[in-house]
This record gives C-alpha cells, sequence and structure tokens, in this order.
C-alpha cells in the first residue's frame, strides 16, 4: 500500500478510539498483530507489555479504558515511510486507581500491510506514567 493509504488506516484507528469504537480499531488490525502497549510500564499498568492477535488488542483497550480517563488525546504529526506510520502527539489524562493526572507528549509506532496493522507500539513518559498509576510522588 501507498504511504498515504497506510496513513489513512492508522487515522480511521485514532478516528474509532475517538468514538469510542474499540471494535473498528480490531478490525483495523491484522489476525496476528503484535500489540506492545505502554512501552516502559510493564509489571505496573496493565495494559502494558507485548501481546499477539486481535482478542488481546481487544483486552488491552479494556485495560486502558479499566484505568485511564483521557481528558484530551490529541495525534499532531503523521510521518509515514514504506510500511511505517509514526504518530507524534500529545494526551493529558486521570489514573482510576489513583486519581491523579498526568500529561505527556507520546510517540505510537504502526506497521501497516495489505491495509491491515500488523504491528503496534507506543511510548510516553513511563515514569510520570507509573507515578501517576500508583500515586507515588517523585522522590518517593
Amino acid at each position: 500500500m501507498a504511504e498515504a493509504e497506510n496513513t489513512q488506516v492508522v487515522k480511521d484507528a485514532y478516528a474509532a478510539f475517538g468514538r469510542g469504537d474499540v471494535a473498528a480499531i480490531v478490525n483495523l488490525c491484522d489476525e496476528s498483530v503484535e500489540w506492545h502497549g505502554v512501552v516502559g510500564t510493564e509489571g505496573v499498568l496493565p495494559q502494558s507489555g507485548v501481546r499477539h492477535g486481535k482478542p488481546a488488542v481487544a483486552e488491552f483497550f479494556k485495560q486502558v479504558s479499566d484505568s485511564t480517563d483521557f481528558l484530551t488525546f490529541e495525534p499532531q504529526e503523521f510521518v509515514a515511510q514504506g510500511d511505517r506510520v509514526v504518530v507524534i502527539g500529545r494526551y493529558s489524562a486521570r489514573m482510576k486507581p489513583s486519581g491523579q493526572q498526568y500529561a505527556s507528549g507520546w510517540v505510537m509506532l504502526f506497521t501497516v500491510r495489505n491495509g491491515m496493522i500488523t504491528k503496534f507500539a507506543g511510548y510516553s513518559d513511563s515514569a510520570q506514567l507509573i507515578r501517576a498509576y500508583t500515586g507515588a510522588t517523585v522522590g518517593a
């Protein structure tokens, strides 16, 4: 697929996320998708770690919903080369377990082949995210 088409697949996934339509996101994924949520928070946030397959992606979004109230979620820039689409953005949220808020820039990497998302990884300020999730304070 052309880079513009790959970018549109990713934009469609973000639009679905904005509508709360997890099924539409999952339908944009390949059956054997590799999904690496919240890199750097493994062992703390339930939505972190590597998952494989569509059911695991649906579980990721359930875990996100169970733990996070997004106040803002803004994809700001899309960069495509070949089958890779990099998205740069910002979000702010309140973590449900602690009630603490945080804001961070993020980068999300997608691989799109034959119109389907085959790989995803998300990166943000993992230290800040862990503190907000656990309720820890800086220096604690």
